[in-house]
C-alpha cells in the first residue's frame, strides 16, 4: 500500500475511463455490423491494452517487471487463443479471451503492489462483461437496411440430433422455395442429443422482411425449436 499516490492514480482512472469508452464506442460500430469481434471484445481489448501500457509507466523504468509484463502479454496471448473455437459458421470465445486477457493485466498490477489499480481495473471487467449486454442485445435488435446492405447470410435452425438429416433438407427446401439457394450447410452439436443447422446463403443482398417472415415460418415448423438469422457486412 506504500505504493499508492492519489495523483497517479487518478491519472490511471483517467486512462482507464477512456479507453473503456473509446473501446466501447469502436465495438459499437462492429456489433452493428456483426463482426465477430463485437462490442465488449473491442471494450475490453481496449481496457487491457491500457492496463498494460499504464502499467509500464507506472514502473517508471524497472527493467525485470517490463521485462515480465512483456512475457505476460506474450503467454496470455497464446492462452487466450486456446479458447477461441470455430464451430462451423460460428467463432465463440473472444469475449473470453479477451477478458483472460484483461484478468492478466489485473494480475500484473496486482503483483506490482498496485492494490487499488488492480480493484478498479476488475471493475471496468465487470462492467464490461455485465452492463454492455443489454447494449449489446439492443443492438443486435436493430434491423440492417436490407437490401441496401451487401452482406453473407446464415439462417439457422435448432432440432433434434435424430432428425438432423431430413430437417437439414427441410431447410433447404423452403431456402430454395423462397428463392434464396443455399450455399454451405453445416450441422453442429449442441449436447447430445440437440444440433443446429447453419445454411449459408448465396445471396448477398437479402430484404430483412424476407428472413423475418420465413424464421418466423420455420419456428412454427414441427421439430423446430429455435430458427434465427444472422448476416455478417463484408469490408
Amino acid at each position: 500500500l506504500t505504493t499508492f499516490h492519489l495523483w497517479p492514480f487518478l491519472d490511471t482512472v483517467v486512462s482507464y475511463l477512456v479507453a473503456f469508452v473509446l473501446g466501447t464506442l469502436i465495438g459499437a460500430e462492429r456489433q452493428y455490423r456483426q463482426r465477430t469481434a463485437g462490442l465488449r471484445t473491442n471494450a475490453l481489448v481496449a481496457l487491457g491494452s491500457s492496463a498494460f501500457v499504464d502499467l509500464g509507466q507506472r514502473l517508471g523504468g524497472d527493467i525485470e517487471s517490463i521485462r515480465i509484463i512483456a512475457y505476460v502479454v506474450s503467454g496470455i496471448g497464446f492462452l487466450g487463443a486456446g479458447v477461441i473455437m470455430k464451430e462451423g459458421m460460428n467463432v465463440r470465445g473472444l469475449n473470453t479471451a479477451a477478458t483472460l486477457w484483461c484478468s492478466a493485466a489485473v494480475g500484473a498490477i496486482a503483483g506490482s503492489d498496485m492494490v487499488a489499480e488492480a480493484v478498479l481495473l476488475t471493475g471496468f471487467v465487470i462492467l464490461a462483461n455485465t452492463m454492455l449486454r443489454p447494449l449489446v442485445d439492443a443492438i443486435n435488435r436493430i434491423p440492417l437496411e436490407g437490401r441496401s446492405v451487401e452482406a453473407t447470410y446464415t439462417v439457422t435452425i435448432t432440432t433434434d440430433a435424430a432428425e438432423a438429416g431430413p430437417m437439414g433438407d427441410l431447410l433447404t427446401e423452403h431456402l430454395e422455395d423462397a428463392q434464396l439457394p443455399v450455399a454451405e450447410l453445416d450441422i453442429i452439436n449442441r449436447g447430445e442429443d440437440r444440433v443446429e443447422i447453419v445454411a449459408k446463403l448465396v445471396s448477398t443482398n437479402i430484404a430483412v422482411s424476407e428472413l423475418d417472415a420465413l424464421t418466423d415460418h420455420l419456428a412454427r415448423v414441427h421439430g423446430i425449436t429455435h430458427a434465427t438469422w444472422q448476416a455478417r457486412t463484408h469490408d
